[in-house]
């Protein structure tokens, strides 16, 4: 088992370094730097409140509550894991990985970021089939984007994604169905 680990954790290394290697190329920094903010607390908090203020039929609204509700469900999940599962981030045990100034030094697994943006689009993306693959692109990208930034591992975002997309399944459904 020991082993499978270690070859699935190397796995996970050679993708991180792959992605965060293009970090000197100016577009792609512009763009990660940049969505990757659409996780985050402030864009995630402010989007769920501008959605519920302007939502034009009660079921718009509901939709934004089931999206807040998700979001704030979704934080506890990601605190108790990080704290069962102290990882230590990338940048910290991988040599040369490239990051920006300050970084977060929190424990890596999961993204708070990726299980945020989850979380709100997941009940949208329920909702309004019509956008859920712009939504779904969203999301990856908030997600790569840690990858990216040196910040997360992929298991770390995926585990978000996880958790996201699972709060914001639960709440659409316990408001809809």
């Amino acid at each position: 088992m020991t082993r499978i680990i270690h070859v699935l954790y190397g796995f996970e290394c050679r993708i991180f370094q792959k992605i965060n290697r293009h970090f000197e190329r100016v577009w792609l920094n512009l763009f990660f730097r940049t969505v990757t903010h659409l996780g985050g607390a402030g864009f995630t908090i402010s989007a769920s409140v501008l959605l519920y203020l302007l939502a034009w039929s009660k079921e718009q609204r509901l939709l934004a509550i089931a999206s807040a509700l998700a979001l704030a469900s979704s934080h506890i999940p990601v605190q108790i894991v990080k704290m069962l599962f102290p990882r230590k981030r990338p940048y910290l045990t991988l040599e040369k990985t490239m990051i920006p100034k300050n970084p977060l030094k929190d424990h890596s697994f999961p993204s708070g970021h990726t299980t945020a943006i989850f979380a709100i689009l997941t009940p949208y993306i329920f909702a309004v089939p019509q956008i859920s693959f712009l939504l779904i692109l969203i999301g990856l990208s908030v997600g790569i984007s840690r990858i990216y930034l040196g910040l997360h591992y992929p298991s770390d975002v995926i585990a978000g994604a996880l958790l996201g997309t699972g709060a914001g399944c639960l709440s659409y459904f316990l408001l809809f169905v």
